[in-house]
């Protein structure tokens, strides 16, 4: 049986309280994506040994596989934060419902069809009006799993994955969120979809104004999560708010963050759910893990890049029609913690310059993603505003 060496920093006091060890070795996939327990004083010790034999042994552990004592503390939690997540995507299947009174399962079926020249991955759940929602970065459809279950009762739920995320295709070019809102309308057609209420976070929320402003007879509502529009994110830009908004650039620069995130998906990912959640260990465990995944499958960090790479052409097809307001109404809702929006923006005044009738809803103790932090609370906000929508 193969061996393999590696260094170990032993931290006493994390062993003490039951904590894993963690590995110091970058390129072990056993390796710990957060330092936080590490210190100066820690012991380092070179040791030699079988992965799957000390696994079975349970000398060492993964840093996402916690101590016996945790891992029964942690399992009903577990259960909770990852209900109706898609089959496939966890092992745990039991779905406690979210929202008071639901007590059915809700089956969440898993398909693809080709629409707009590319084959587009979706999630669908329930009957009656049709729901689009429409994820962000760093997410995928996947960001969804708390919103299914409490609208599926009322309405028919369509969740894809956008152009160059996910399981969808990611092309080389057609980011720009006209292009990304035609890939919706072309997807809707082919699912017999007409008129629909959209909802929309990050960039989601960019494709779906877009969508709003090209198409507007097929939105009868719009919900805008966390987000400020491109044009006015640059039309607003100081080193204040460039400073929030480093990532803008520096996912624009061609092919250098695909060459220093390859590998490091991890730890790129951990980076952005600490700091733009209000409580930073929102995502983590099994869910993590999934997004881990996805943003791993070849392509998949480029097909992120393209998306803030056509920032050039967003801005210039928003400005195009930056006077014309959105007709139908509008419910911006966002996390009063987070520095790019809530603390940086006055949110009312943005989505007023952006929408004839508007309701606003700022969320306590919550970061840049609400459907996942506070999901209940974002549940209610939604199944308010969607009351009258019958298709």
């Amino acid at each position: 049986m193969r061996s393999r060496s590696c260094c170990l920093i032993l931290d006493p006091e994390a062993v003490r309280s039951g904590y894993h060890v963690h590995l110091a070795d970058p390129r072990s996939p056993l390796r710990c994506w957060s330092l936080r327990t590490c210190n100066p004083e820690h012991r380092r010790a070179s040791w030699t040994f079988s992965r799957s034999w000390n696994r079975r042994q349970g000398k060492i552990r993964c840093p996402n596989r916690p101590f016996p004592q945790l891992q029964r503390r942690n399992r009903a939690k577990r259960r909770d934060n990852l209900q109706s997540v898609p089959s496939d995507l966890t092992k745990d299947r039991a779905r406690k419902p979210l929202t008071p009174g639901m007590t059915s399962v809700t089956t969440i079926r898993r398909a693809t069809c080709r629409a707009n020249g590319i084959r587009q991955f979706y999630l669908e759940a329930g009957a009656g009006p049709p729901i689009v929602l429409l994820h962000g970065f760093p997410e995928t459809s996947f960001a969804w799993r708390f919103q299914i279950p409490a609208l599926a009762p009322h309405y028919r739920v369509i969740a894809p994955d956008l152009r160059g995320y996910g399981e969808t295709d990611k092309p080389p070019n057609g980011y720009d969120k006209r292009t990304m809102a035609n890939d919706i309308v072309e997807l809707l057609k082919t699912l017999g979809v007409g008129r629909v209420a959209l909802i929309g976070h990050d960039r989601g929320a960019r494709v779906a104004t877009r969508l709003v402003k090209d198409h507007p007879d097929l939105v009868d509502r719009l919900v805008v999560m966390d987000n400020v529009p491109t044009r006015i994110v640059a039309r607003e830009m100081t080193a204040k708010v460039a400073r929030e908004y480093w990532f803008f650039m520096f996912h624009q620069i061609p092919d250098l963050p695909e060459a220093l995130i390859a590998g490091r998906e991890d730890i790129w990912l951990r980076h952005f759910f600490s700091d733009w959640c209000h409580d930073p260990m929102t995502i983590s465990g099994e869910a993590f893990e999934t997004y881990v995944k996805s943003y791993s499958a070849p392509g998949a960090v480029r097909g992120a890049m393209s998306d803030y790479r056509a920032s050039a052409e967003d801005i210039a097809q928003d400005l195009e029609d930056a006077e014309q307001k959105i007709r139908r109404p509008v419910l911006s809702l966002w996390g009063e913690d987070f520095g790019a929006v809530g603390r940086l923006f006055d949110m009312k005044a943005v989505w007023s310059e952006m929408a004839e009738t508007l309701s606003v809803a700022p969320i306590e103790r919550c970061g840049h993603l609400p459907q996942e932090e506070q999901p209940e609370a974002v549940n209610k906000l939604l199944l308010d505003f969607l009351k009258g929508w019958n298709g």
